[in-house]
Formats: structure tokens, sequence, C-alpha cells
């Protein structure tokens, strides 16, 4: 089975090198805009050989693992050039928008719109390893529209790799994940920002921080590149969730600035519950970066 990865990042490489453990005829072929990207994923082990346009029709499976924006501007051009027993699926982090593009596609059957709930704050080939995707979710929108014979393939890969399956409406996904992750980097980035422009000095950083710190701002790590193609594509989304999460920070505000101490406590004893929600989360999906 020759299987085509665009994107040889954290989970494009980790997708890979899945596959080379799990499809016993695997050969894999890679695509990076980034020539060391590439250079990396030969050297590494992670793909075989390069993939250029030329062929595309040859690939059985070619997953799209680059920034939302691109995906959506090549998703078309990479259906018509596929053959037409061959699967197409991405990996982004917002769902509607290239939804909304293949829905009149030809081969708009041979394509599926999947989001990996994985990852790390790392980027690159060298991140990628193989058990990324154990225990963690995938979500897959508008599995219908894909051919059941492609669609049976890649549920009974997911299933290999260990993974849980949940099928949501495109505009659902997109709104559910500003709350659960694209707000989570946002804070994250806008905290790191704060403290950079206050504490100037960075050994007082380094040497007054503790783990808390590190782990809220653990997401400032992540590549920019990425993000805010994500940010741009979900606006609508996030601005509602930014709207209720500001408004929240201003309560908060409040409640310091009147020194209602006790309502405070009780505000943070309410949020204490989301422990129980948290408990449900394996380790991994907790710290993740998508």
């Amino acid at each position: 089975m020759k299987i085509g990865i665009i994107g040889l990042g954290l989970i494009g490489g980790s997708f890979a090198l899945a596959a080379k453990k799990l499809v016993a005829d695997a050969e894999l072929y890679g695509e990076d805009i980034n020539p060391k990207h590439l250079t990396d994923a030969v050297r590494l082990g992670i793909i075989e050989h390069p993939l250029t346009s030329e062929r595309y029709v040859q690939m059985d499976v070619i997953l799209l693992a680059i920034p939302v924006h691109v995906a959506t501007e090549r998703v078309l051009n990479l259906l018509d050039a596929i053959n037409d027993n061959a699967l197409l699926f991405d990996a982004g982090s917002t769902k509607a928008s290239i939804c909304k593009k293949v829905a009149l596609h030809p081969k708009r059957n041979q394509f599926l719109a999947t989001h990996p709930i994985a990852g790390t704050e790392f980027s690159g080939p060298s991140a990628a390893f193989p058990e990324l995707f154990e225990n963690q979710t995938q979500i897959i929108c508008e599995s219908q529209k894909t051919r059941p014979d492609l669609l049976e393939w890649a549920m009974q890969f997911f299933k290999s790799l260990q993974m849980r399956i949940e099928e949501m409406d495109a505009e659902a996904h997109d709104q559910h994940i500003a709350y659960v992750s694209h707000l989570s980097h946002i804070s994250s980035f806008m905290l790191g920002k704060t403290v950079m422009e206050k504490e100037k000095d960075e050994r007082a950083i380094f040497e007054m921080a503790g783990s808390g710190f590190a782990s809220t701002v653990r997401l400032a790590k992540s590549s920019p590149e990425m993000w805010a193609p994500i940010f741009s594509q979900n606006k609508k989304n996030i601005l509602d969730v930014l709207k209720e999460y500001i408004s929240n920070l201003e309560q908060f505000k409040q409640l310091m600035e009147n020194e209602d101490w006790e309502q405070l406590r009780l505000e943070m004893k309410k949020i204490n519950a989301i422990q129980t929600i948290l408990e449900g989360i394996p380790v991994r999906n907790r710290t993740n970066n998508n």
C-alpha cells in the first residue's frame, strides 16, 4: 500500500511511523514545504521516498497534515489528482471550511474530514512518535459522504491506532473546539505575553516561575504558523468564546476590587467541578496541542 503524507510535522510524521508499524505492506512517501523537514523525515526513517505531484495518482491513501488554510486551498487539486480508488483525509483543527470546499467535487466521496485530538507543543519530524494517537480521540465529520469501502479502511486503521472515534457535524465541531482547544491556546499566548512584558528580567521569570506557570504557558510554545490560520478560519466561534471569557475575567476582577472574598471563594469552588470532567480524559489528552 502506497501512503502519501503531505506535511511531515508532528501529526504527519507520527501517522507515518504508526502506519509503518501497523500496515504490513506500507510504502511511505512524504512532502513538505520545508526542505529540511523532508531531509529529516528520510533520515529518521519516517518516509522512504519524496512525494511529488506526479506520484499523487499512485497513492492509495494521502494524509493532508498541513496548516488549515493551505489544506483548504489544496484539497480540490488533490482530489483531482488522486486515482479513483484512493482515500484523501485531512487532520486539521477546523472542519467547516474544508467540508464546504469539497462539497460539490465529483470525488467528494473519496475525502474524509478528521481531527485527531492528539499532539504536543513540539513540531517538526523530530517530534513525531508512533504512539502519539494511542487512547486519543479521532473526530470524524460528514462520514456519510465518504465511500463505504474507503471509510471502512479508515475506521479500521484508526481503531488499530487504539483511537476512540467520535462523529460530529462540522459546524458543531468548530464551535466546541473553540472552547476546549482554541481558547486554551489564546490564554496561554496572552499569559506569556503579559509576563514577558511585565517581567523584563528573564532571570526573574526563570527563578520565580513554578510548575503551575510552566504548565499554563506550555501552549505558548506552539507554532504561530499553524495557529494563526486556525484562529482565522474559526474566527466567529472564537470571538464568541472570547466574549464570554473576558466577561468572566471582568467579573473576577470586580469581586477582587469589591473585596468580596467569600463570593470569590464560592466561584472558585464551583469551578473545581472541572476536576470530575478531567478525570475522564486520558493524561496525554490533557496536555495535547490540538
